[in-house]
């Protein structure tokens, strides 16, 4: 019979595929170290996978360790995964805790070190405070890569970050989305993840740049709802009644603009005064768009950035890749990606590619 742990992650990916609001029901767990471990294995490809010039290793076992496993979002990406490794006649198991914390990670990490595994693909729930366990991980031999939250753990380990998008562009087009449809005039908020999470808060800080294009926008406030839907929810609410006067809302992360748009689709007397926009999984933000509660937001497709994680973490534990910026491997259907050199704060890493806007025009061609 399937276990309850399965039961949880299936609910997860039916609610991430479905075209309909977010639940402003929590789903929590009674402890951070609390975890939820699925496994996906692949029968061996009919032909010989490739990345560079020569083959994926056969029977590679990566753990992906989402923010939570029960993000929509996350469901998604490491689904991505999960396809990647089956066509390499791998396996991945996915394992996570049900809290964005780093405490609930560190377990599975933990895990991945006694199974033996070749390759970790992580979502930081903080930038440095998994290094001492990722670090224990790679002295055992197992290939680091983060993936969507990065962690700034310097040279020790080295790992490849898998960024889904260019993070400067990603502050700057959510902050210029929201101009354009305030007229760049007004109070503005930002409904964030956790405060400790590495991508929100790099977006966050090229959002503030841009703002100094925008005199006449004010940032009064950022809010966390931690990637929960009650706890965003709630912070939403304190939020309006504390700035009765806000006219835009940035919510770069797909649990937040969910439950911000729930909202605001059943406070319509609002929506004259108040614009939403952010970073959001279109089959959530379908009915909000179409119902005009919400005008443009925009993501990538988190599928794809797990998928070129799988195959990012595949090469590095293959020898077919390595962290030497200019190097390059294949990623299977998405093709070829180059390693780009460390930036301040960021070691070697490889971008998915720009973000996608989506409106009432094109949001019906996208599934995910």
């Amino acid at each position: 019979m399937m276990n309850t742990r399965r039961l949880r992650r299936k609910a997860a990916l039916a609610l991430a595929l479905a075209t309909v609001g977010v639940t402003a029901a929590a789903c929590s767990s009674s402890t951070a170290s609390s975890g939820t471990t699925s496994t996906s294995t692949s029968a061996s490809a009919s032909t010989s996978a490739q990345a560079g010039s020569g083959a994926i290793k056969k029977g590679l076992l990566v753990y992906f360790i989402p923010k939570d496993t029960q993000n929509p979002y996350e469901v998604i990406a490491d689904t991505g995964g999960e396809k990647a490794l089956a066509a390499l006649g791998g396996k991945v198991v996915v394992s996570s805790g049900t809290v964005d914390t780093a405490a609930a990670q560190i377990p599975s990490i933990q895990a991945a070190i006694q199974a033996h595994a070749n390759a970790i693909v992580i979502a930081g729930n903080d930038p440095s405070a998994l290094c001492p366990s990722l670090n224990q991980a790679a002295k055992a031999g197992i290939k680091i890569v983060s993936f969507d939250s990065d962690v700034t753990c310097g040279s020790s380990p080295n790992h490849l970050f898998i960024n889904q998008a260019n993070t400067a562009q990603i502050g700057e087009s959510e902050v210029s989305l929201l101009a354009g449809e305030i007229g760049g005039k007004g109070q503005i908020a930002i409904l964030s993840a956790a405060a400790s999470a590495t991508n929100q808060n790099a977006w966050i800080v090229y959002m503030k740049q841009e703002l100094t294009k925008y005199p006449n926008m004010k940032l009064v406030s950022t809010v966390y709802g931690n990637d929960d839907p009650a706890t965003s929810l709630q912070v939403l609410q304190g939020l309006l009644s504390a700035y009765p006067n806000l006219r835009g809302i940035i919510s770069p992360t797909t649990v937040g603009i969910a439950a911000a748009a729930q909202y605001l689709d059943t406070h319509k007397n609002m929506l004259p005064h108040l614009t939403l926009t952010g970073l959001g999984l279109p089959s959530l933000m379908r009915k909000y768009v179409e119902d005009g509660t919400v005008a443009k937001f925009e993501l990538w497709d988190p599928g794809n950035l797990g998928y070129l994680a799988g195959y990012a973490a595949a090469s590095l534990a293959s020898g077919m890749a390595s962290l030497t910026p200019g190097t390059t491997f294949t990623a299977g259907t998405l093709g070829s990606y180059t390693v780009l050199a460390p930036t301040p704060g960021v070691g070697p890493s490889v971008v998915l590619g720009p973000p996608t806007v989506f409106d009432k025009a094109n949001i019906n061609n996208y599934h995910f």
